[in-house]
């Protein structure tokens, strides 16, 4: 999230080398794109001409990644920015934009937020939409369930869960164990309805 503070200023020299006047070293443009994914604000200028060249800098940053692996502009979203500056919707392409990424970005963080108060401590919220993470998590609250419920939960030596050994000769203990199944499932519904 950006600070509102002022931005790093990168100045661009005639030998097209760009210079961080913040750390006094010049970059890349894969680590400005490093900064900016991090957070800063940046602003890129000409050294000589004061000129701004920061949309330039970020549509390079932006058209390389699309070309590369990392794309996350459908087709069509690129055939739509395209035409926009061909026709009247230009003028509200711009605020139409903005307005969807500060919402987008909103949402991110009330999510990361809520899954953040709901998950363990042992898991690290910025990553709980890896694969792993997530596997790991609903593991994790698996065997905390089934141990709570009398089941023994699996070794790292791959053991097979064993039930708990009942007697069927009281069977109001049997009652208030399933009465008490139904209460902790209920919860548990109700905490992955919340996040």
């Amino acid at each position: 999230m950006s600070n509102k503070i002022s931005p790093i200023v990168i100045k661009r020299y005639a030998s097209r080398r760009l210079y961080n006047t913040n750390t006094s070293e010049y970059v890349t443009l894969d680590e400005i794109a490093s900064l900016i994914r991090q957070g800063a604000d940046i602003q890129i200028i000409d050294s000589k001409s004061g000129d701004d060249l920061t949309r330039q800098f970020l549509l390079q940053i932006i058209t390389e990644q699309e070309t590369g692996s990392e794309s996350v502009l459908p087709l069509n979203v690129l055939m739509d920015v395209v035409r926009s500056y061909s026709d009247q919707a230009g003028s509200v392409v711009p605020d139409f934009l903005s307005r969807s990424f500060e919402m987008l970005k909103k949402q991110q963080e009330e999510l990361l937020s809520s899954v953040s108060k709901n998950i363990p401590d042992s898991i690290n919220p910025m990553e709980i939409f890896s694969l792993e993470s997530w596997q790991k998590a609903q593991s994790d609250i698996m065997k905390s369930t089934l141990g709570s419920w009398g089941f023994s939960t699996p070794s790292d030596e791959g053991e097979e869960p064993a039930p708990k050994q009942q007697t069927d000769s009281d069977p109001a203990a049997k009652d208030d164990e399933i009465a008490e199944m139904k209460k902790q499932l209920a919860d548990m519904q109700e905490k992955l309805k919340n996040l």
